[in-house]
């Protein structure tokens, strides 16, 4: 497949997946970088959370079964409005370099894949009601049940509801607080994660583990701008600043934070269900990378 028609094919699966009108005014989505070379040995899709070195590396190892031509990057490499210079000496545009002489582009949805029904958002919320990702994967058709939009909602250009900010679980059957931090462990595959218990006025200022949870309000990411005075018993998000947990705890409720990146890698075997179901016809590989990471380990 020619390299044109390959990042054609890719960018107009990934608009029926999650249309960029979905993404947040701040945010820098679509293509970021198309490939002025026509490598056509490159017929494959990698989905990634971060472009990496290590995932370049990867994309550009020598020998590959089916090397890809796109990069889907989930956070987007270039995020300022305008770029003052291209150089080598930078990791990220020395990554965005490195792809474009051989013939790999790269696109970003961000947003649009937190916004949209079916997205990041939802697969969160069903993890945080006992589902597994297979699950998700397999049964699509139920994402909504229990789950409602957290913040604004996102309408298409017909005036038809797509998804919106955020997401709010309410618990079928309460459960205690510990119980849902196995839940978010194991649907995450994390042994620990980071929890600020709702202080409870004692002299201690610490809450209770054993607290009862109906609500859940969930933003996958950094959350604290978006969570931070929402009705729920619990706000779960990828990371917090200091005084965002700070007042989340003082007024009452618990925090439980999982690592930016932890909250939405695991989302990446669903996005390649769906781009390998939007690509069936155009018989295209497409593959979760295998060295992107979260940057950050407890030791």
């Amino acid at each position: 497949m020619a390299a044109p028609t390959l990042i054609r094919s890719v960018c107009n699966a990934m608009e029926r997946i999650a249309p960029l009108r979905l993404a947040e005014k701040w945010d820098n989505v679509g293509l970021m970088l198309e490939s002025p070379v026509q490598n056509p040995t490159r017929r494959s899709v990698l989905l990634t959370i971060d472009l990496t070195t290590s995932v370049v590396n990867e994309a550009l190892a020598p020998n590959l079964a089916s090397p890809p031509g796109v990069i889907v990057a989930y956070h987007p490499p270039i995020f300022k409005p305008a770029l003052s210079s291209i150089t080598l000496s930078n990791p990220i545009q020395a990554s965005l370099l490195r792809c474009a002489a051989e013939g790999v582009s790269v696109f970003s949805p961000h947003t649009t894949l937190d916004c949209v029904f079916g997205g990041i958002n939802d697969w969160l919320a069903h993890g945080v009601l006992g589902r597994s990702t297979i699950d998700v994967i397999n049964h699509p058709e139920v994402i909504g049940r229990d789950i409602s939009i957290l913040g604004a909602e996102k309408r298409g250009l017909d005036g038809e509801l797509e998804g919106g900010e955020g997401r709010l679980v309410v618990l079928p059957n309460p459960i205690k607080i510990g119980e849902l931090e196995r839940r978010i462990k194991a649907f995450l595959g994390l042994e620990h994660v980071q929890v600020g218990y709702a202080a409870d006025g004692s002299v201690s200022g610490s809450g209770s583990s054993e607290s009862i949870i109906k609500s859940v309000a969930i933003c996958a990411g950094s959350g604290g701008s978006m969570l931070v005075g929402r009705d729920a018993d619990v706000y779960l998000t990828g990371e917090m600043s200091h005084h965002e947990v700070l007042a989340a705890v003082a007024s009452g409720k618990h925090v439980i934070l999982c690592g930016h990146t932890n909250t939405e890698r695991g989302y990446l075997p669903v996005l390649a269900k769906k781009l390998r179901d939007e690509l069936k016809d155009l018989g295209m590989e497409v593959n979760v990378s295998k060295t992107d990471a979260h940057p950050l380990r407890i030791v």
